[in-house]
């Protein structure tokens, strides 16, 4: 019975930045910002692209694709946020940092589906643009309500699809430890508490970064060596602005976020790089989500 008490903790101690008390203060003050900021922006963003009859998502006549697809990233958003900054507000709060066994594996659940849609979402988004900005003439043809519901749907089914497998990958090991050196629960910071060798966990967790981080890069550059050409054809520079623009805010959400996500799980890991590691979790966790309504709404003004 011991032994299944250390393999199996009730509940987690979340360090985050518990070593430097004096950033405590600041931090609370920018995630209780950053996620009022996002949750008013990215609501503000689903209802009007439901309440402005030109903006309705594909499941009306004659929809714009681009703002479906910008209704759920939004909400997406909305939940990944929300799937963590409660919880690190008050354990910020609090002299007691903890997290019960069962709230840790919901937050590791939905941090990894939300994310791994992300992954796929933002590709899709390029394939949009792609066809918007390449085939102009056939976007309502080639982008219409059957195939864009049926993208976002993939997309979504994926992302909860890699978290099942990820989180019983993780939630298998035997624990020796309670303590998370982390803000939240994520595959990473589990690992190092488990009590046999990972080295077949962190095979798996790079194996599905490359399939989820590096793929659809890869796919999204492609779309843009292709936009980037079609755009140079047009002969008036009134014309290409125009087009830049409706693939600028995308660029700047695929670099945010890819960058970030790269940056977290496919760098090699080293003892330099383990606060580094937080600020660009909590940068994609909580900053780019916040500034996705931002980024959005500037680049169509």
């Amino acid at each position: 019975m011991s032994q299944v008490n250390e393999s199996v903790p009730q509940e987690f101690i979340l360090l985050g930045f518990s070593d430097r008390p004096w950033l405590e203060l600041p931090l609370f003050v920018v995630f209780l910002v950053s996620y009022i900021l996002t949750i008013f922006g990215n609501l503000a963003i689903i209802l009007v692209s439901h309440l402005d009859p030109k903006l309705h998502t594909p499941i009306h006549p004659g929809a714009p694709p681009m703002y479906f697809f910008l209704t759920n990233l939004s909400l997406l958003d909305l939940c990944y946020t929300t799937s963590m900054v409660p919880q690190m507000l008050v354990n910020i709060y609090n002299t007691r940092k903890v997290i019960s066994y069962g709230g840790c594996v919901a937050q590791l659940f939905i941090f990894l589906a939300l994310g791994s849609t992300e992954c796929l979402l933002l590709a899709v988004m390029s394939f949009d643009r792609f066809v918007a900005i390449c085939r102009p003439l056939h976007y309502s043809v080639i982008m219409h309500q059957r195939l864009c519901l049926q993208l976002a749907a993939a997309s979504w089914l994926s992302g909860f699809g890699n978290s099942v497998l990820q989180s019983t990958w993780t939630l298998q090991m035997p624990l020796c430890g309670r303590e998370v050196d982390h803000f939240f629960c994520e595959v990473p910071a589990l690992l190092k508490l488990s009590c046999v060798d990972t080295t077949a966990n962190e095979a798996e967790l790079f194996f599905i970064s490359v399939l989820f981080l590096l793929i659809p890069v890869i796919l999204i550059l492609i779309s843009y060596a292709f936009i980037v050409q079609a755009v140079l054809r047009i002969q008036s520079a009134d014309g290409q602005r125009k087009a830049f623009s409706t693939c600028g805010s995308h660029l700047i959400m695929v670099s945010l976020f890819y960058g970030t996500a790269i940056s977290m799980y496919l760098q090699p890991p080293s003892p330099a790089s383990k606060d580094r590691g937080k600020m660009v979790s909590l940068f994609c966790g909580i900053i780019a989500p916040m500034l996705n309504p931002l980024i959005y709404t500037e680049t169509k003004t």
